[in-house]
């Protein structure tokens, strides 16, 4: 089997630190227990005080749900992006203004309907998207700064 199936699933998870786990090494130890491989997305750590942080996690699919075992057991809460992600049907005008600005291409522009496809399995919940859109249909509930955004 080759290296790239072996290692090929990968998950963007969000994860929420309690004070008592902000200053302990415990995402280090995703990629020295469990020989999984992750990309810090977006991260808001201070010691002794809550924490939030989006990962992008990949490796062997057996190996990822230990390492999330392993962060519950540790303290963190662990949920996977695309339940923070959500775009409104009804208020989206399909102007593809959000595609222009997504890194991770979970927003595209379907060119036989014309419609923006998401995907929130591949968004990153940088809020880009967000940020640009002229009819405010999409939201990234990541709370920062006690706000969400």
């Amino acid at each position: 089997m080759s290296t790239d199936v072996m290692k090929g699933y990968r998950k963007i998870v969000y994860l929420s630190f309690p004070p008592e786990t902000s200053s302990r090494p415990i995402v280090c130890n995703l990629a020295r227990l469990f020989d999984l491989s992750f990309n810090i997305l977006k991260a808001k750590i201070h010691p002794r005080h809550d924490g939030s942080m989006v990962l992008e996690i990949s490796g062997l699919e057996e190996n990822f749900h230990k390492g999330v075992n392993y962060l519950k057991e540790s303290g963190l809460q662990v949920e996977s992006v695309a339940r923070k992600i959500f775009r409104d049907e009804d208020s989206c005008v399909h102007c593809g203004m959000c595609t222009a600005l997504c890194p991770t291409k979970a927003l595209e522009l379907d060119l036989v309907t014309r419609k923006v496809q998401f995907d929130p399995e591949r968004c990153s919940a940088c809020g880009m998207c967000r940020r640009i859109c002229p009819v405010n249909a999409m939201t990234v509930d990541i709370e920062e700064n006690g706000l969400h955004v």
